[in-house]
């Protein structure tokens, strides 16, 4: 806190400025006015005593606590506390170095600690960017319950935290699953016959049975018509593509908080949403984050410690300038998963006169794996075309609109053509919209 580490408390300055009252009677009396010299000499003999009481910044302790991890636009608080070794009770004012990124203004807060105890604040921060922050020190500014004196102090608890997706919305969908498609059933391993084709076990034929489904070597050994039974296929490989080129840094305003967040922050918390979807139904999910070059590779796997993983690597996307390399991802992608699998590619694609890359990339995936291509729209542009104009230049801006448009729908229409699931979603709604689509290829057994 530089060279001199203290200072005058206010009420040093309130008795100088009543000092001043001396020079009323001493205009009557001038030798009064020597009063008002030994009045200010008193004043700064009761500083230099209360400033020689009070303790050392080495007998202060700060910490900074956080309530949880924090999360993408999701308010999180944050607990600054000092500890008192002194022998003397203490106010204290302490300012938290916090970034931009998370709070618009230093979080500043006040409060008292008696003789060896502890004293705490607390604020909120709202994180508007994902990945690793720094948070600096904290600053302290104390007086003993005199006031005639302040001291100043730096706690350097100076961290580096990682702000995480929205995993409330991902805790959100998992519920979703549980409630609406019945997951805890699963959990107690009650199997669901008839879906899908992994062997479960045998019985004896029921009417209504398909044909295809009876054991013929089964049934000569029993001499009873015996039947295959099935149960919807588990560990199945989800592949999560997140496109982190140029067009997925384009901000949308979110609908809760007016916060303006990026395409490709949706799109982490919807690849987090149906990674934990994913792990609750028994699938391994895998993870592939590009931009120009591969971000993140993680290898399909599932359970807490693999989840784990997905988040931090989904913390740590970080969004490109350049234009993705779209099929250096494909490549990756058809090169680490030989068996068929399920490939939820999150992407946007300019509008050009050519076939985009990223279409050209979908198709060649599909003869290996079932592609869910999910197309972010701009909400600002979706507007524009439903907007009726009313002069000229809005005729000009809406026209464009709807070309834009039609043209994203014509490519969208070319993938389903080709046994793409592609959609054209909007942010605020990609996770729950692919989270219902996973579930409906898992139910009807598409995979």
């Amino acid at each position: 806190m530089g060279k001199i580490p203290f200072a005058f408390g206010p009420r040093v300055f309130v008795l100088l400025l009543l000092g001043f009252l001396w020079l009323v009677p001493a205009w009557w009396q001038p030798r009064l006015i020597a009063a008002l010299f030994v009045w200010d000499v008193l004043v700064l003999l009761a500083f230099v005593a209360d400033l020689s009481r009070m303790p050392k910044p080495q007998q202060l302790e700060g910490a900074r606590l956080w309530a949880h991890a924090p999360a993408l636009a999701t308010e999180s608080e944050v607990t600054v506390t000092v500890h008192n070794f002194a022998g003397i009770a203490l106010r204290f004012h302490v300012t938290d170095e916090t970034p931009d990124s998370i709070r618009e203004a230093p979080a500043t807060g006040t409060f008292a600690a008696g003789a060896g105890q502890s004293g705490s604040t607390a604020y909120s921060v709202l994180p508007r960017e994902r990945g690793d922050i720094r948070i600096g020190r904290l600053y302290i500014r104390y007086q003993s319950r005199f006031g005639f004196a302040e001291r100043w102090a730096v706690a350097e608890i100076a961290q580096t935290v990682t702000v995480l997706p929205d995993l409330e919305q991902a805790r959100q969908q998992a519920l979703y699953l549980i409630r609406s498609r019945q997951v805890e059933m699963e959990k107690r391993r009650r199997k669901q016959r008839g879906q899908g084709r992994e062997f479960e076990s045998l019985r004896e034929y029921r009417q209504g049975d398909e044909m295809r489904d009876i054991c013929w070597t089964a049934t000569a050994r029993r001499h009873v018509l015996t039947t295959r039974v099935f149960e919807t296929e588990r560990s199945q490989a989800v592949w999560i593509l997140v496109d982190a080129g140029r067009l997925l840094r384009s901000e949308v305003v979110q609908e809760r908080g007016q916060l303006r967040l990026a395409k490709l922050d949706y799109a982490a918390n919807a690849a987090l949403s149906l990674a934990q979807v994913a792990n609750q139904c028994g699938d391994r999910v895998g993870l592939l984050a590009y931009g120009r070059n591969i971000q993140h590779n993680l290898r399909p796997g599932r359970g807490a410690s693999h989840l784990r993983a997905v988040v931090d690597c989904l913390a740590h996307v970080h969004g490109e300038a350049a234009e993705a390399d779209h099929s250096r991802a494909a490549r990756v992608l058809l090169t680490e998963q030989s068996r068929r699998s399920l490939v939820v590619w999150m992407t946007d694609f300019a509008e050009t006169p050519t076939t985009p890359e990223v279409i050209e990339c979908a198709i060649q995936m599909t003869k290996k794996h079932l592609v869910l291509f999910a197309a972010m729209n701009q909400p600002d542009l979706t507007a524009l075309a439903a907007k009726i104009p009313q002069d000229v230049d809005e005729m000009y801006r809406h026209t464009a609109a709807l070309e834009i448009a039609h043209r994203r729908d014509l490519l969208l229409r070319s993938l389903r053509q080709r046994g793409v699931f592609a959609f054209e979603l909007v942010p605020g709604l990609l996770a729950s919209s692919i989270v219902n689509q996973y579930l409906d290829i898992k139910e009807r057994s598409l995979l």
